[in-house]
């Protein structure tokens, strides 16, 4: 999945919007908001972090041997 197309921001938008919504609604301190958008960011930009990571190595055919 390539980081620039629509189909990466529609995951990435509906990643915001479930992270900012469990966070919102099972938080009950007084700064929920705040923590919630804090959560869903982080949450979308360790998803961008990790697709770039997969998008980056899909075309590397090498055999990388971890033993």
């Amino acid at each position: 999945m390539n980081i620039k197309s629509t189909k990466f921001a529609v995951i990435a938008v509906l990643t915001f919007i479930i992270l900012f919504l469990f966070n919102y609604i099972g938080n009950t301190q007084p700064d929920k908001t705040e923590r919630a958008l804090m959560t869903a960011v982080a949450g979308v930009i360790g998803l961008t972090i990790g697709m770039w990571f997969v998008y980056k190595n899909s075309k590397d055919d090498t055999h990388h041997d971890f033993d």
